[in-house]
C-alpha cells in the first residue's frame, strides 16, 4: 500500500496539505481540458518538496509523538504483507487466552527464516478494540515469550516490532501479572541464545515496549518515539493536567535523535520524505533492507559472545 497524498493530516502538516490540494486541482484541470499545465504544476511540486523538507527537519518532540500516531503509518500487519513471505501466525499462551495485541509467527524475510513478535494495534475500529489499540495483556507477553523459546529452540533469528502506548492498565491485566510477565520477558529475552532485533517502529511506551524489546541491536524509526510513559501520562503526574503534555514531552528527550545522542539505541532509520504514511511500500524496503543488515551481521557473531553483548548493552543503560 502505499500512501502519497493522505488526507488525514496534523495540523502542522496543513500548509502542506492546502498546497497538495492546489497541485491535485491543476492535475485534474489539465486532464479535463488537456491544457498544458506543468508550468504552474512543477513549480508547486518543488515548493511542495521544500516545504515537506524543512517541516519534517525541525519536528516538535510533541509533534513527532503526532506522526507516531498517525492514523494512515503502517502498522505491523502492514509490515508483515510488505515484508515476510510465508507468514504464519502462532496464538495463545497455553493458559488463559490469545491475546490479540501481540502478533506472533513464522516468515521469511528475504530468504531468512525468522519469527516475528509485533504489537498490533489494528486498523478498523472493531480490530482496535479487539487488539485493546495495542496494550497487550500479561497472557500477551506470555505468549510472545513462548513463541520465542520455540525460535531460541531451532535458532531461528527473531525480530521484535514495537508500536504500543503501553501495557494494558486494567485491574484484570494486573490481576493475572503484568508486571511479572513483562519482567520475566525482560530476563528471559537478556538471554536467548539466538539473535534478537527490536525496532520501534511507532509509539515505544514504557514496560508495554519493554516486554518484547531486549535484543541485540534496537532500532528505532525516525518519527517513532521511545519513552518511559506516555506525554499525556507523565504531564497526569507531573502538572495534573494533560494539557501539559507538549512540555512532557520535551522533558522526556523521547525523539530518535536524543535516543541515539544517549546511547540508548543502536540506530535510527530513516523514514520516506514526510513520514511512513506518505509511502507505506518504500518504508517497508528500507526496513526490510535494515533488517537484513543487521541479521546477517548478528549471524556472523559467535553466541557465546553475542549474549554477553546484550548483557553489557543494557546493563549500562
Amino acid at each position: 500500500m502505499a500512501v502519497n497524498n493522505p488526507r488525514k493530516g496534523l495540523e502542522f502538516e496543513r500548509p502542506i496539505l492546502d498546497l497538495e490540494h492546489k497541485i491535485d486541482e491543476l492535475k485534474n484541470l489539465a486532464a479535463t481540458t488537456g491544457m498544458d499545465l506543468n508550468g504552474e504544476i512543477q513549480p508547486l511540486n518543488e515548493r511542495c518538496a521544500k516545504l515537506l523538507q524543512d517541516t519534517y527537519d525541525s519536528l516538535e518532540p510533541w509533534q513527532s509523538v503526532a506522526v507516531a500516531r498517525h492514523p494512515e503509518r503502517p502498522l505491523v500487519d502492514d509490515y508483515i504483507s510488505m515484508m515476510f513471505e510465508g507468514f504464519f501466525e502462532l496464538s495463545g499462551d497455553r493458559a488463559y487466552s490469545d491475546d490479540r495485541a501481540i502478533v506472533t509467527g513464522f516468515g521469511n524475510l528475504d530468504g531468512r527464516r525468522v519469527l516475528l513478535v509485533g504489537h498490533r494495534k489494528g486498523s478498523s475500529t472493531a480490530e482496535k478494540i479487539a487488539s485493546h489499540f495495542g496494550c497487550a495483556h500479561p497472557e500477551g507477553y506470555r505468549k510472545a515469550l513462548l513463541k520465542m523459546k520455540l525460535a531460541e529452540k531451532f535458532g531461528i533469528p527473531i525480530v521484535t516490532l514495537i508500536d504500543t502506548p503501553g501495557a494494558y492498565p486494567g485491574i484484570g491485566a494486573e490481576e493475572r501479572g503484568q508486571a511479572y510477565a513483562i519482567a520475566k520477558n525482560i530476563f528471559e529475552m537478556s538471554r536467548l541464545r539466538t539473535p534478537i532485533v527490536c525496532v520501534v517502529t511507532g509509539e515505544g511506551g514504557s514496560g508495554g515496549a519493554l516486554g518484547i524489546g531486549v535484543g541485540d541491536v534496537v532500532c528505532v524509526l525516525q518519527y517513532a518515539y521511545y519513552s518511559v510513559i506516555s506525554p499525556e501520562g507523565c504531564a497526569a503526574i507531573m502538572w495534573k493536567d494533560g494539557a501539559m503534555a507538549p512540555r512532557a514531552a520535551e522533558a522526556l528527550k523521547l525523539t530518535a535523535r536524543n535516543l541515539e545522542s544517549f546511547g540508548i539505541i543502536d540506530e535510527v532509520i530513516r523514514e520516506p520524505l514526510g513520514g511512513a504514511h506518505r509511502d507505506h511500500n518504500e518504508m517497508g524496503r528500507i526496513l526490510r533492507e535494515r533488517l537484513a543488515s543487521h541479521l546477517d551481521a548478528l549471524g556472523a557473531v559467535p553466541m557465546d559472545e553475542l549474549l554477553q553483548r546484550r548483557y553489557d548493552k543494557f546493563r549500562a543503560m
